[in-house]
Formats: C-alpha cells, sequence, structure tokens
C-alpha cells in the first residue's frame, strides 16, 4: 500500500529530537525535549517528607505534575491553576508519568524524601504524554549523578532508562510517533512506555475508529520496540558524563539526534539551590 505522511516521513520513523539540558532556573535538573513540534519542559527537584502512607517507612517516593499551557494548542486553553478543579485529563497524565518512573528509581535509597517532576508542554504536535516520560527519564539521570557527586546519596538511584512513544494506525498503516494531525484522524492509538531492556512499563491504547487485528497489534508492537531503541540510543544514551552540580563552568548542552551537534547556550554556575 502506497503511503505517505503529512511531514514525508516513513511509517516506522520518529520526529527529529532535540534536547537542551539545564534548560532552566534553579532544579536540581531540567530538560527542554523537542519532538517535532511538541515541545515540553520537565524539571526534577527533591524535597523532605513522604505521602502519608509510606511515613515511618524509611522509603521515598516519586510524583509527577502535568500541565499544558494555555497556548500550547491552536486554540488557547484554560490554566489549571484558574480552574475550581483539576483538569481530569492532565491528572490522568501525572499519574501516568509517576507509574512510568518510579520503577526506573531504587527508591529505598533516598529516605523518606519525595522526588517531583514538573512537567510543561509548551507546545503540543501530538504524542505529549510520551514526550513528558522520555524529557522525565533524562532528567532524572542527570539529577541522580549530581545527587551522587554531592553525595546526597551513597550510589546512583536510577536503576534503568525509560522512553516512551506513539504508535497508531492511520489509514490502514501502523505509524510511529504520531502528530497531531494522524493522531485525530487515525484508527488507532497507542502510547507505550518501555526500559531499555525492551521490558513494559505501560501500554495505552484504543481502537477509536475502527478495530484492530492482532496482526496489527503484533506491528504495533514491533514498531514501537524499534522505535523507542532509536530515541534511546539517540538521546537518552548521550547524556554527559561530566555534567554536575560542583563543575564551575556548567552550561546546558543541546544534543541534535541527527547531526550530534553541542551548542552551549548560558551559564548555570552558582544558580542551583543547594
Amino acid at each position: 500500500m502506497s503511503f505517505k505522511r503529512i511531514d514525508g516521513r516513513e511509517a516506522t520513523e520518529v520526529r527529529p529530537i532535540r534536547v537542551t539540558l539545564d534548560a532552566y532556573g534553579y532544579a536540581q535538573a531540567s530538560v527542554l525535549y523537542e519532538q517535532g513540534n511538541t515541545k515540553v519542559l520537565c524539571g526534577v527537584t527533591l524535597q523532605p517528607g513522604v505521602p502519608p502512607f509510606l511515613k515511618g517507612q524509611r522509603v521515598g517516593w516519586l510524583t509527577a505534575e502535568y500541565a499544558m499551557l494555555p497556548a500550547a494548542t491552536h486554540q488557547r486553553t484554560q490554566r489549571d491553576g484558574t480552574q475550581p478543579q483539576r483538569n481530569p485529563r492532565s491528572v490522568e497524565i501525572s499519574r501516568l508519568i509517576g507509574r512510568c518512573l518510579r520503577p526506573s528509581i531504587d527508591l529505598s535509597v533516598i529516605g523518606e524524601r519525595t522526588i517531583i517532576i514538573d512537567c510543561d508542554v509548551l507546545q503540543a504536535d501530538g504524542s505529549t504524554r510520551v514526550a513528558c516520560i522520555t524529557a522525565a527519564s533524562i532528567a532524572l539521570q542527570l539529577a541522580a549523578k549530581r545527587w551522587l557527586q554531592r553525595k546526597i546519596f551513597n550510589k546512583n538511584i536510577v536503576t534503568m532508562q525509560v522512553a516512551a512513544v506513539s504508535v497508531g494506525v492511520v489509514n490502514g498503516v501502523v505509524c510511529a510517533d504520531l502528530s497531531y494531525e494522524e493522531d485525530v484522524r487515525g484508527d488507532a492509538d497507542f502510547n507505550i512506555v518501555l526500559t531499555e531492556h525492551d521490558d513494559i512499563l505501560e501500554i495505552q491504547g484504543t481502537a477509536e475508529n475502527a478495530p484492530l487485528s492482532w496482526n496489527q497489534f503484533d506491528e504495533v508492537k514491533t514498531i514501537a520496540q524499534s522505535a523507542v531503541k532509536t530515541i534511546l540510543s539517540a538521546v537518552v544514551l548521550q547524556i554527559p558524563q561530566d555534567i554536575a552540580f560542583t563543575n564551575p563552568n556548567l552550561k546546558p548542552v543541546h544534543y541534535h539526534a541527527d547531526k550530534e551537534e553541542k551548542q552551549q547556550i548560558f551559564s548555570l554556575a552558582n544558580r542551583i539551590i543547594k
């Protein structure tokens, strides 16, 4: 079957990826993650205390908050903080991010502390939740290296790398990394979260306009595995080994999956909360 995607990609091709480390402010680590026209900003902070159900157990917790900025979509949305109740979609995605990242952390090492991951969608063009999961995993790895160097913990608390991808069926063809236009007219849509070892952390999916055959589902699996490997090899595995709190010349670095290009942005020396 002849099939051409809106942006000219092959069915199995992931959109161009760009990562900026230490993109902003006073978080222990932050990542600006761009996948095509989808742009998300994730920050990691460590705070004392745990939820009531964990008090006294000497283990930590990880939680996440997801929000979409008002102008992230073509039509402005209301900011969550101005509404009587949080957007149910934001709550659901926040829980998803937390569920997928908790298994990647050794929570027994951090004591009664909570790791908070803040994910904000700056621009939405499909696949925002999976972009946030990948970005959050990168930020966690960076933060963990800094905590280890500063001897906040006696070991690297990150036990695995995590990445996620959307896979859908568009015009009968299984496609990786859906853009918004493909998502809204697709026959099925899946969000698949895998570890670096190709193990499953979560699969969300539905046949929206037409039933999905088992053969198509097998193809979804195969394409998702390949796409996650592409993301991990292009981005996650390229995290520098020498970026840490104690580096006086700490600067964020851009990583381009296609060019392996590095570009310094601005110094964050002495701006990190100790």
